[in-house]
């Protein structure tokens, strides 16, 4: 077939431009769909509890991720501010995963431990408390908002059903968990907990 006739017949290329970008697409997805079941969580990694898990969400319903990545790559200039670089096996348990590229704010991947809960609170409620040069928003709402017991158990068991290993425990406890918690609480906690399995160094 010579490529005259391809390019006078305007529906023929079409089909061959997508064969041709269907067989591209497959050569991209097909590996990635196996390495995804490849991937392990790092020693140690399990889900995360109830009240970190609620501060998960309320990390993604606030929208964190719109400032902050979690993602520190392999250049080093950047695990020298950081920290190890980031590993495929930290985020099994994220849905969504948190990578990410924007940084209006500094990465969070490993800021775990690094800083106090009182800190994060007050860091929380007024930013400028302890970053006078900050433009994140505050969150005073956070405080004064319970961590919804019955919500945080149907979460637990839509991740089991995804995958998660939580057990019949978890699920059971999940409520009582949460129990007096405030959503500051679960985002405080959920913050403790970033890069806590990541390599040292």
């Amino acid at each position: 077939m010579s490529h005259d006739k391809i390019e006078r017949n305007v529906g023929l290329m079409g089909v061959l431009i997508a064969v041709a970008i269907s067989f591209g697409g497959l050569a991209e997805i097909v590996p990635l769909m196996y390495s995804a079941e490849q991937v392990e969580p790092l020693p140690g990694m399990k889900p995360r509890p109830a009240l970190e898990q609620a501060g998960f969400d309320v990390y993604i319903r606030e929208g964190c991720y719109n400032c902050h990545s979690q993602m520190v790559r392999t250049l080093r200039f950047e695990t020298e501010r950081y920290g190890h670089y980031s590993l495929a096996g930290e985020s099994v348990y994220d849905r969504p995963f948190q990578w990410g590229s924007k940084r209006t704010g500094p990465d969070l991947a490993r800021v775990g431990g690094r800083y106090s809960d009182d800190w994060h609170r007050v860091h929380l409620l007024d930013p400028r408390a302890v970053v006078p040069e900050s433009n994140m928003p505050a969150y005073p709402w956070l405080a004064e908002t319970p961590v919804d017991g019955a919500a945080i158990t149907a979460n637990l068991a839509a991740l089991r059903t995804l995958g998660h290993p939580y057990t019949d425990e978890d699920l059971q406890g999940a409520a009582a968990a949460v129990e007096g918690k405030s959503e500051l609480d679960a985002l405080v906690a959920y913050l403790q907990g970033l890069g806590k399995h990541a390599p040292r160094g």
